[in-house]
């Protein structure tokens, strides 16, 4: 999720931690892209899901988008395991998709962020970035997904000092 420290009331739940918040992607959170699309929109719409399936407490599709062996590293070197993060989500169980979808919205709006999307082969790397830095200077977290029978999931999230 995204390494920009997070203003309290959306934020204090957006994510297991505060410090390993990870903002998933700057587009909308329509359903306009295909998951499972192997493509910058298909893993771009899986990044979108990801952050609203945290702020809802959406376990089954952590569940499943999670691999067994995701890793979240903090900016303090800190590593969350899979569980942890679901575990972290699991609180939040219930929530209100329309009023998650327009927190999320409202936190992106104040805290702009650009992305960039890598894909080689099956792997792809999505990296989220202050606009005022840019790409090569202002990463703030970047994710790594696997494409797998058809699904993107995810396998790790780094997290940096970066701050926007």
């Amino acid at each position: 999720m995204f390494g920009a420290t997070v203003a309290a009331a959306l934020l204090a739940y957006a994510v297991f931690l505060p410090q390993s918040i990870d903002l998933h992607a700057q587009e909308s959170m329509s359903a306009s892209a295909d998951e499972t699309q192997l493509s910058e929109a298909g893993v771009m719409a899986v990044d979108n899901h990801w952050s609203i399936a945290e702020l809802t407490g959406d376990m089954d599709y952590l569940n499943k988008m999670l691999l067994p062996e995701y890793r979240s590293v903090n900016t303090d070197g800190t590593a969350h395991s899979k569980a942890a993060i679901v575990a972290g989500a699991a609180k939040r169980k219930g929530t209100d998709i329309a009023k998650a979808k327009l927190e999320f919205a409202t936190y992106q709006k104040e805290h702009p962020f650009g992305s960039a999307v890598v894909i080689h082969g099956n792997t792809a790397i999505v990296s989220f970035y202050d606009p005022a830095l840019g790409p090569q200077n202002g990463v703030k977290s970047s994710d790594v997904f696997v494409y797998i029978d058809g699904q993107w999931h995810a396998i790790y999230s780094q997290h940096t000092g970066v701050h926007g």
